[in-house]
């Protein structure tokens, strides 16, 4: 466990985190075997295409769990976020040429330095389009 991050030298609307996550097919493939989600919408364009999707797509855990992993290392520790959240917007389609980058911007939404609580808002985009909308992790800091 590192150091966490003074409270005291922060602001809302500070960036805290910022990422940018290359994906590619063989990402997905090793995601749904960590994970044990083997729908082929993660990795059969056929499939995808049958139930009506644009192509093969991420994970919405692999996102969601892309998406935070700047807050962690930021915050020092993984048990310092004591809570997060997403609301799933758009889907991220990974090419089997061009793969997908994920950005992640994560920028401090609300202040609590009484409590020792930063809620960290998350920008997260795929494409120029929000993939995650309200996505946000509450971080004890102290």
């Amino acid at each position: 466990m590192s150091t966490a991050p003074d409270i005291s030298t922060l602001s809302v609307g500070d960036v805290v985190a910022q990422r940018t996550y290359p994906l590619s097919r063989d990402s997905l493939v090793r995601y749904a075997g960590a994970s044990g989600d083997f729908n082929p919408i993660h990795y059969r364009d056929d499939v995808a295409a049958d139930v009506g999707l644009p192509g093969v797509l991420a994970h919405g855990m692999l996102t969601m769990g892309l998406a935070v992993q700047p807050v962690v290392d930021w915050a020092g520790d993984p048990g310092r976020v004591v809570d997060y959240s997403v609301r799933f917007t758009r889907p991220v389609v990974v090419s089997p040429t061009d793969g997908a980058v994920v950005e992640v911007s994560a920028k401090v939404g609300q202040l609590d330095a009484d409590a020792g609580m930063v809620r960290v808002d998350l920008t997260v985009t795929f494409d120029g389009a929000t993939v995650l909308g309200k996505a946000q992790a509450r971080v004890r800091l102290a």
